[in-house]
């Protein structure tokens, strides 16, 4: 239990220093190669395009280090509830909260009573529940945007700067082994291997976050959490699912869907759903 518990501490550590870093690299690369690479000295013709390429890349990043921050900033802890449980050294929960009453769990790492939880996401560090659920989504959606649209933008650097061609749909599999060899015998730059690395973590993010997106939009829609589905345990949900999103996302869904702002109004701790 210990060294499962110090694991876990360390990835929740680490997990936000690896999403700041692969941040600022995806910013740095973008804006120091890849637009004065695609579009050099670009004339008036090319302009708009370039125009366009910056401001879809910075509203991209803008919403999801914004929703990152809202996550952050609304955790789904309990106001009410300061006293710490007291888990015992034979506690048969193996993961890292156990149940409480009413929808309520005590999370071991954040060592705080969660309202609703639905899990503990590791690259924001807090537990995501009912207040900051709909930040979280839209975290993921962006995050996801932002991933494979700088795929797309690294594709065509590394096909203008390189000549690499990306027709054969076998380059990208043999892209990183190949790229890898060849800088151990001196013939690519260390550049050139990151910018291969780099398009592998972006779809790796990207498509892992499109999925887990999906997933929570869906147990939303459910009325249902991850924490009740990992206890095999089906919430009889009377409301129809346009009343569930709406619970989540708010009446003012629409703004927050281009917006990292509150729409949805905190709801009190007695009005919570029981499990």
């Amino acid at each position: 239990m210990f060294t499962r518990m110090l694991k876990l501490r360390l990835l929740n550590a680490v997990a936000p220093a690896y999403f700041f870093m692969a941040t600022a690299a995806t910013f740095i690369l973008h804006f120091g190669f890849f637009i004065p690479t695609i579009f050099p000295n670009p004339d008036m013709s090319l302009r708009g395009s370039t125009t366009l390429h910056m401001v879809v890349f910075l509203f991209l990043m803008f919403n999801a280090l914004g929703n990152y921050i809202m996550t952050i900033k609304y955790p789904a802890e309990s106001a009410n509830e300061t006293a710490v449980p007291v888990c015992s050294p034979h506690c048969s929960d193996k993961v890292d909260a156990h149940y409480l009453l009413n929808g309520r769990h005590f999370c071991k790492l954040c060592k705080k009573v969660i309202l609703k939880r639905d899990h503990h996401c590791f690259f924001t560090g807090n537990c995501i529940g009912n207040k900051n659920m709909r930040y979280f989504i839209m975290f993921c959606i962006y995050t996801s945007c932002t991933c494979l649209y700088s795929l797309v933008l690294g594709v065509a650097f590394l096909t203008v700067e390189y000549s690499i061609s990306f027709e054969n749909p076998l380059t990208f599999l043999t892209l990183l082994p190949l790229s890898t060899a060849y800088f151990f015998m001196g013939t690519i730059s260390g550049l050139q291997l990151f910018l291969v690395l780099m398009l592998y973590v972006w779809l790796g993010i990207g498509l892992v976050c499109a999925g887990f997106c999906c997933q929570q939009v869906l147990l939303v829609a459910r009325g249902q959490t991850w924490c009740q589905m990992q206890r095999g345990q089906l919430v009889e949900n009377h409301n129809p699912w346009r009343a569930n999103l709406k619970d989540v996302f708010g009446t003012r869904w629409i703004l927050g869907l281009i917006l990292p702002v509150q729409t949805a109004e905190t709801c009190s701790e007695d009005a919570q759903k029981q499990d």
